[in-house]
């Protein structure tokens, strides 16, 4: 049975989700649709990069990802579908897919041109619905990509920044790429990058800064502190967040995307 996971910014108070469930169906029967989230903030591409680079790797084998941020809906921007080794991922070209791609293996990749498996009129506004959708359902049925449309290198997609920090033996800079639900400031330094930097420091320790607040240590769960205090540690992405126990930390801390959080050694510049 084939698994398609849709991902969205289209939120579930409109009926938008449920025509793309209604058109896959209507392909095919057999499909088992996962919605991995329609919660992504209106047009951020970046945290619907993010959830989809942090979920993929958790879905069997032949999973499809149909994925819908799309501020570019109805302009030139080119509709795509990419085969891995593993998953197949179906969007549109503005980065929103390249971070999930960057750690496959990729097998093919397509530009989506072949009106035969797209729904009979296409709207400017809802590709998700005309395109995306029956795309990926053709997919799930077996249809091989090359009969959607010309092969693209991979290096011809429009990619975001690679999710991760600046480093050099005395600082790290770590951004800010998106703010949780929970008002957690999830960054762009991955655990296994601060790992290896930390132990290259030997016993000198480091300090991290971000607006008004200094850390100097990480925490391994939000309850590690008193309830209302701020905490360093790595979510479940693997990824370095500034969070409150019980808490906002964007509200109570004034942080937003895009803030730089900075690490320094200790006794160097600023540290």
């Amino acid at each position: 049975m084939a698994v398609i996971a849709l991902l969205t910014d289209f939120g579930t108070q409109d009926i938008y989700v449920g025509v793309m469930k209604g058109v896959i169906w209507s392909i095919c029967p057999d499909a088992k649709i996962a919605d991995l989230t329609h919660e992504i903030p209106p047009q951020d591409v970046t945290a619907g990069a993010l959830a989809l680079w942090g979920a993929f790797k958790f879905f069997p084998k032949g999973t499809v990802f149909c994925a819908v941020v799309d501020p570019g809906v109805g302009t030139s921007r080119r509709a795509i579908a990419i085969q891995t080794r593993e998953h197949f991922f179906v969007g549109p070209d503005n980065g929103l897919l390249c971070w999930a791609i960057s750690e496959s293996e990729v097998v093919s990749c397509v530009e989506l041109l072949n009106r035969d498996y797209f729904l009979p009129t296409i709207s400017r506004t809802f590709h998700g619905r005309d395109i995306f959708a029956p795309v990926s359902a053709h997919i799930a049925r077996g249809i091989p990509l090359e009969e959607f449309g010309p092969e693209l290198r991979i290096d011809e997609l429009v990619k975001l920044p690679p999710l991760r920090a600046e480093i050099n033996d005395q600082v790290i800079r770590a951004e800010v790429v998106i703010i949780d639900r929970f008002g957690n400031a999830i960054t762009n330094l991955r655990a296994e990058n601060f790992v290896k930097w930390e132990k290259e420091l030997g016993q000198r320790g480091w300090v991290a800064t971000i607006g008004d607040l200094t850390f100097n240590s990480l925490s391994s769960s939000y309850a590690e502190v008193p309830v209302g205090e701020p905490l360093l540690l790595f979510n479940s992405y693997g990824l370095l967040e500034v969070a409150v126990n019980r808490g906002n930390a964007a509200e109570q801390m004034r942080i937003r995307k895009g803030d730089i959080l900075e690490i320094r050694v200790k006794g160097s510049d600023g540290g």
